[in-house]
């Protein structure tokens, strides 16, 4: 993602200028620490992140020590714009769920777009079983299925609480990927039916058969106008800048234009459960 590039690069100068206030060239400052010069080189082009005693062990030799605590705060700020799957679950499922549930207590609007799958908030318990299952073999983490599960659905109640506003998008693709068992994906479905009524939750469906105004690669969370939350295979980015949320925000829209809501959404899923019902399960369906 860019704006990590650009943080860690942007880090990387600023370490660059103490050592040239310094006086000193890479060789030197290398040589002072201990370390091999294309490490410094490596830093200073935001080709390697630097470690809290790193970062203080430069400005001591670069003659600053005092600027090591902003710059320390500087590299926290690249950490929550990136944070890698496996420290973030490195104690589980269940942990995470906590944690986004503590950030969700903080926001009155949420808008969210997922092309692959039911947002987490919507799940059904048997649905987060299988996708939890899926994150705990791919990143081996602790096994806490039990937990993450109970957790994320603890997570559910946000959405009965008054002054609360939830806008969730899903494309047709992410209402028939096989995730989950079929009947697993039929129940889930049945909840996404029923959960579009509530008064404060709007649910729009993005069908095949729409001509997209900008390519799904991925989904993403956006939290008032303060945060947006982007998942990728490997990490999380929180992005926190102000033309980051206002870009999202404006692919959002444009999701909006082109998903369907209210009965003709609803009509989508149903089409769904038959055609899942028709495939998996026919003599259920030649009853019916």
């Amino acid at each position: 993602m860019p704006n990590v590039r650009e943080a860690r690069e942007a880090l990387g100068n600023r370490l660059r200028e103490l050592r040239t206030d310094a006086g000193m060239n890479g060789r030197q400052l290398a040589q002072s620490l201990g370390w091999q010069p294309a490490k410094v080189s490596k830093i200073e082009h935001g080709k390697q992140t630097p470690t809290d005693a790193e970062i203080r062990a430069w400005a001591v030799a670069s003659g600053a020590p005092e600027q090591a605590g902003a710059l320390i705060s500087q590299l926290r700020s690249l950490e929550l714009a990136h944070a890698e799957w496996k420290r973030h679950l490195r104690t589980g499922t269940r942990a995470r769920q906590v944690q986004l549930a503590a950030i969700e207590a903080g926001a009155s609007l949420l808008r969210i777009f997922e092309p692959a799958t039911v947002p987490g908030l919507l799940q059904t318990p048997e649905y987060a079983r299988s996708i939890f299952a899926q994150a705990i073999a791919m990143h081996k983490i602790p096994d806490d299925l039990d937990e993450g599960v109970e957790a994320r659905m603890e997570r559910q109640k946000i959405l009965y609480r008054p002054g609360r506003k939830f806008h969730f998008i899903v494309t047709e693709a992410a209402l028939r990927n096989l995730v989950a068992p079929p009947d697993v994906l039929m129940g889930q479905i049945e909840r996404l039916i029923a959960t579009s009524t509530l008064p404060n939750v709007v649910v729009g469906v993005i069908p095949f058969t729409a001509r997209l105004p900008k390519s799904p690669v991925h989904g993403f969370w956006i939290y008032e106008e303060t945060l947006v939350m982007v998942e990728t295979f490997s990490a999380e980015m929180s992005l926190i800048q102000p033309d980051e949320i206002e870009l999202y925000g404006r692919i959002f829209a444009l999701m909006h234009d082109v998903a369907t809501y209210g009965r003709p959404a609803r009509a989508i899923m149903t089409g769904v459960l038959d055609d899942l019902a028709a495939q998996f399960f026919p003599e259920t369906s030649e009853q019916a």
